[in-house]
């Protein structure tokens, strides 16, 4: 009858043992990727010839000061400003229909291309030429739309 195991040895490998492992493995990754590798070192090649290099790296070494500068930036007045007022927008977009707002800059397009062309022709337009103009059904629509407009801006503005 065989003899029971009374020890049981575990192999630990050297540090030799072990960096020779990681070389390995590296070398067959480097293999595995060598046209990735190509890139990016012809990647770096130009970021280092054009400077960008040199840029990127002494950025690095300032990211404090530069972050500190930046929010600087940001807590100025008309920066402040604009972002709330961006947000105050964008929350006022919300309340819009999709198809209004559509509606609205194709209009908005086509009267700029209508008014574009009559810049162009030099015409005078007369008192007579006002009154005449109501009647056409395109132009009431838009005045009667900007009129109602102005309306309810005012009643807004009288509650604000």
């Amino acid at each position: 009858m065989a003899q029971p195991i009374t020890m049981i040895k575990k192999e630990i490998p050297t540090k030799e043992e072990l960096e020779s492992e990681k070389l390995a493995n590296l070398q067959a990754q480097l293999a595995e990727k060598d046209e990735a590798l190509k890139k990016l070192m012809d990647l770096v090649g130009e970021l280092n010839e054009s400077g960008m290099l040199d840029s990127a790296n002494a950025m690095l070494q300032a990211k404090e000061k530069i972050a500190e500068i930046a929010l600087h930036q940001v807590n100025r007045e008309p920066v402040t400003n604009f972002i709330n007022n961006f947000m105050s927008a964008s929350m006022a977009f919300t309340d819009f229909q999709p198809e209004q707002t559509k509606k609205l800059i194709s209009g908005l397009a086509a009267g700029i291309d209508e008014g574009t062309e009559f810049v162009q022709t030099n015409k005078k337009i007369g008192v007579f030429d006002l009154m005449k103009a109501l009647n056409d059904p395109d132009i009431n629509r838009a005045v009667g739309f900007g009129i109602h407009f102005l309306k309810g801006m005012g009643k807004s503005l009288k509650e604000s």
